[in-house]
């Protein structure tokens, strides 16, 4: 049986490799993607990039113009009913997803978004499943074990990011009695295991930023105790799980953490990236109370590539438990890898796009 999907987010990069792998993974009928429409000139190269793909079949692919904040989600009225009596699967992706993204926006597309997206789903006639990306970060400044049904704390956020995907996350789960919904959380998303490739460099990659900056000094100190754990997952694993359990029956109403069930402290993490990258192995230690006062200051972040807020993400105590996401991923053969048999890619990447603006995030 063939199925009708519609996935917000495109032109983003998790969108348009979900899309790819649909194609080769399961029977399309068609493939509705969202996208705002001053995004129109980059969806249509987006697209067009997919289309290298072999297995990605443009006849079977529409793009539609429309605002997930709006009613029925800003599309069309036709274009809308149609969708309404055809859709079988839905992949809700768009989100503000920068660390660095002011309350107000986020609240509109991340939480107002999402509402509107449920309403739209609700008079959905032949809605199979939607699934539902969120962040296991919803955890917010949570320390110690966080387990795949846990949701609600009072333990505070890093950022507004993480607050308000918690609270659309919450939304979700008020709906799950009325729709077919799979939530699934990813860690850290950073490149493919074999080719490195990434949308942007975030998160880990401001290691590199900052390595590239101190590679030419005799010495390349490490930056706090770095005992944390750091939950990176390849984009690829991502993909394929969240396709995976989209179309896994027994996955309705429940919640997965895409994660690596085996992550890497700070400190293991950066002296692999130096010894990789710099060919430095690293001595001393700057404290990250040290670390933290420069940063306050836009021309030493711009400088060293790195977003202040990402610090907080190399202190952070949680370890996500992903025993549901292991047991149901399990006959698909599907598990994360461990960071270390893919990091060189990771680096490789990174060298050879690192001075493409287009690919770093802007630091404000």
């Amino acid at each position: 049986m063939a199925f009708t999907y519609v996935c917000t987010g495109f032109p983003g990069f998790l969108a348009a490799e979900l899309l790819k792998d649909l194609f080769r993974t399961q029977k399309v009928e068609h493939v509705y993607l969202l996208h705002l429409p001053h995004m129109e000139k980059e969806a249509r190269t987006r697209l067009h990039d997919c289309l290298e793909d072999p297995a990605v079949d443009g006849g079977r692919i529409t793009l539609i113009t429309g605002d997930i904040t709006k009613k029925d989600l800003g599309i069309d009225v036709s274009t809308a009913e149609e969708l309404k009596q055809n859709l079988t699967h839905f992949y809700h992706l768009a989100a503000l997803y920068d660390l660095a993204v002011p309350l107000a926006p986020a609240l509109q597309v991340n939480v107002q978004g999402t509402r509107e997206v449920l309403r739209f789903l609700q008079g959905c006639l032949r809605l199979n499943r939607c699934l539902y990306f969120s962040t296991a970060y919803v955890s917010g400044k949570r320390q110690g074990t966080v387990y795949e049904h846990e949701l609600k704390h009072s333990h505070g956020f890093k950022n507004h990011y993480e607050f308000t995907k918690c609270e659309a996350e919450k939304l979700v789960q008020e709906y799950q009695h009325r729709l077919p919904l799979t939530i699934v959380r990813p860690g850290i998303v950073v490149g493919h295991t074999r080719t490195g490739s990434t949308a942007k460099f975030d998160g880990p990659y401001f290691i590199l930023n900052l390595l590239h900056s101190l590679k030419s000094l005799p010495v390349v100190p490490y930056f706090g105790k770095g005992r944390a754990r750091v939950n990176l997952v390849p984009h690829d694993y991502v993909v394929q799980a969240a396709n995976v359990l989209t179309h896994l029956p027994d996955a309705e109403g429940k919640t997965y953490h895409l994660t690596d069930p085996h992550p890497y402290t700070a400190r293991d993490i950066y002296y692999h990236f130096a010894y990789l990258y710099a060919d430095k192995q690293p001595h001393l230690t700057v404290p990250l109370a040290a670390a933290r006062p420069p940063l306050k200051l836009k021309q030493v972040r711009r400088k060293l590539g790195i977003q202040k807020e990402a610090l907080d993400y190399f202190e952070t105590a949680a370890d996500y438990d992903s025993a549901q996401a292991e047991n149901d991923l399990a006959s698909s053969g599907l598990y994360c890898p461990d960071l270390f048999y893919y990091t060189q890619p990771l680096v490789h990447y990174y060298e050879e796009h690192k001075n493409n603006p287009a690919k770093h995030v802007p630091i404000l």
